[in-house]
C-alpha cells in the first residue's frame, strides 16, 4: 500500500517511511492511496473475535508490505495484553440504546493508548531493521504525552521529547509524563498553549537541521498515520458487539484534533455501517462552527475543564478536507493557506456532503459539569469531562433513537478530579492500583519559553548521541 500527501506535492511512500516521516515534506499529512474495503459478510464473520484478532484483520492491509504477519500479531498481542480489561474496549450502557465505550483501560488511562502503545513497538521494529535512531518530538494537550512516553520509553532506538503547555494540563496528566525518569525521556513545559506546541513540532519537521543530520525526527501526534490506523479498530469492535453490521451505528466523539473521529469516518469508508458521527467539542469550537455553519475561523484559545480538547488548529481536519475536495492536494493547500490569514468556507455542495454524516455540538464547562452530575445520579457512573461532552453532544444531536448511540469514553475520570468536584459530586475518583503512588513520585521536566529556536537547541543538546 502506498501513502500520499494531502497537499499533493510530496512523493508517495510505503508504510515504513510514512511511520518514520510523520509530516509530509510539502506540509501535508499522509493518507492511504486507497483504503481496504470489507464486505458485510466479512465483517459479520468477525463477531466474537478477541480484540487483537479483530485489530489484525483491520490493520494488516495497511502494513503487510513492511511487517511480517507473525511479527505484527506479536506486537498487537503485547500492546493489548497491557490493558486492564479483557474486552480491551468494554461497553457500558447508560440508557436504552445509549452506550459509552471505555477507551481508558490502557496503561495511561486514555484512548491514546490504543495507538501509542502499538506505535512504540512499530518504531522499534523499523528502526532496528534499518539500524537508525529517531528523535521523537511531540506536542500534547494532556493525554498524548503520557501514552507516547509509556509506549516509547523502552525503545532502544528512540529519544522522546514531549512538549506540553505549562500549567495548562491537569496535575494527573502532568505527573503521568514527568515522573517517567528514563534517560531517553524528556518533558518540556512550554510557556504557551497547545497550539503553540503543535506549531513548533510542525515547523521542526519542516526543517530538521538542528539535529545536524545525525538522527531523523519522528512523530507521535495524530499527524502520524499509524495513530489513525489503530483507532479505526474500536469502531468495528463496538458495532460488532451491538448487532453490527446488520444494523447501523451512531458515534459521538469528544475531539479537538479530529483524529479520533476521522478514524470513524474511515471505518465507514471501509464498509462499516455508520449513520452518524457527532463532533463533540468544548468552548474551543472551531470544528463545530465549521460543521454547523461552514465557517472555519480561529478564535482565541480558551482554558477549560476538558484540557485535552483545548485546541484551535485541528490538524487532522485536513485529511477530511482532502476527501471533500476530491483528493485535490493543491486545492487543500490553497484553502489552508487562506485559513491562516482569516475565516474560510468551502463550496456549499462539499459542506452539505460532509453534513450527511457529521453533526456537531459545543459544550461549555457548566453543561459539562451538569452532565457529569446527571449521569452519575441516573446510573452511578462517573464520566470524565471529555466523555461528558461526548454524552451531552450525543443527546443534543441524535437523529434516530432506534440506532445505537455510542459515545467514546476517552479518559478515566481520575485524571480530572477538579471537574468532578466542580460538578457538585462528593465522590472522589481513585487512580488504579498501578498509579496509586503517582503523587509521591519524583518529577522531572524543563520549563522553556515559547521559542522554537530555544526548544530545538535543548533537543539538540539532550538526545542520546548528541
Amino acid at each position: 500500500m502506498r501513502y500520499i500527501s494531502t497537499r499533493g506535492e510530496a512523493p508517495a511512500l510505503g508504510f515504513e517511511d510514512v511511520l518514520l516521516t510523520g509530516l509530509a515534506p510539502d506540509g501535508g499529512l499522509y493518507v492511504p492511496e486507497a483504503l481496504p474495503h470489507f464486505s458485510l459478510e466479512e465483517i459479520r464473520s468477525w463477531r466474537g473475535l478477541p480484540y487483537t484478532q479483530l485489530a489484525f484483520n483491520i490493520m494488516y492491509p495497511f502494513v503487510e508490505e513492511a511487517i511480517p504477519e507473525a511479527e505484527f500479531r506479536r506486537m498487537l498481542d503485547e500492546t493489548y495484553a497491557a490493558f486492564a480489561h479483557k474486552a480491551v474496549a468494554p461497553l457500558v450502557q447508560l440508557d436504552a440504546n445509549e452506550w459509552v465505550m471505555e477507551l481508558f483501560r490502557g496503561p495511561t488511562l486514555a484512548f491514546k493508548d490504543f495507538a501509542l502503545q502499538l506505535l512504540g513497538r512499530l518504531l522499534d521494529y523499523v528502526l532496528e531493521k534499518r539500524q537508525e535512531h529517531a528523535v521523537i518530538m511531540g506536542a500534547t494537550s494532556g493525554d498524548t504525552g503520557s501514552a507516547a512516553i509509556e509506549g516509547c520509553r523502552h525503545c532502544e532506538h528512540v529519544d522522546i521529547f514531549i512538549l506540553h503547555p505549562y500549567q495548562r494540563v491537569s496535575e494527573v496528566q502532568r505527573r503521568q509524563m514527568t515522573t517517567v525518569l528514563g534517560d531517553n525521556v524528556h518533558n518540556i513545559a512550554i510557556k504557551g498553549n497547545f497550539d503553540d506546541c503543535q506549531r513548533m513540532v510542525k515547523e521542526s519537521f519542516g526543517d530538521q537541521s538542528f539535529l545536524g543530520g545525525k538522527a531523523r525526527l519522528a512523530a507521535v501526534n495524530s499527524i502520524n498515520w499509524a495513530r489513525i490506523m489503530a483507532q479505526i479498530v474500536y469502531y468495528f469492535h463496538a458495532s460488532l458487539a451491538l448487532g453490527g453490521p446488520d444494523r447501523s451505528m451512531a458515534f459521538s466523539v469528544p475531539t479537538g484534533n479530529f483524529g479520533d473521529i476521522f478514524a470513524g469516518y474511515l471505518a465507514k469508508k471501509m464498509g462499516l455501517p455508520i449513520s452518524q458521527l457527532v463532533i463533540a467539542t468544548n468552548k474551543n469550537d472551531i470544528l463545530h462552527r465549521f460543521m454547523s455553519g461552514n465557517k472555519y475561523e480561529q478564535h482565541q484559545l480558551e482554558h477549560t475543564l476538558s484540557p485535552s480538547m483545548d485546541i484551535m488548529v485541528s490538524s487532522n481536519f485536513e485529511r477530511l478536507l482532502f476527501d471533500l475536495h476530491g483528493r485535490d492536494g493543491l486545492a487543500v493547500k490553497e484553502l489552508l493557506e487562506n485559513a491562516a490569514k482569516g475565516p474560510v468556507s468551502i463550496e456549499d455542495y462539499r459542506w452539505k456532503q460532509a453534513r450527511k454524516l457529521f453533526d456537531s455540538a459545543a459544550v461549555d464547562d457548566k453543561a459539562t459539569c451538569a452532565t457529569i452530575r446527571e449521569v452519575y445520579e441516573q446510573n452511578e457512573y462517573l464520566l470524565d469531562p471529555h466523555t461528558a461532552i461526548g454524552v451531552r453532544a450525543a443527546r443534543t444531536c441524535r437523529r434516530d433513537v432506534e440506532i445505537p448511540m455510542i459515545t467514546l469514553g476517552t479518559a478515566h475520570p481520575a485524571k480530572f478530579p477538579d471537574a468532578i468536584t466542580e460538578s457538585g459530586l462528593t465522590v472522589k475518583p481513585e487512580l488504579p492500583a498501578h498509579m496509586a503512588d503517582l503523587f509521591e513520585r519524583e518529577e522531572r521536566y524543563t520549563v522553556l519559553d515559547n521559542d522554537r529556536a530555544g526548544v530545538q537547541d535543548f533537543i539538540a543538546k539532550h538526545w542520546k548521541n548528541a
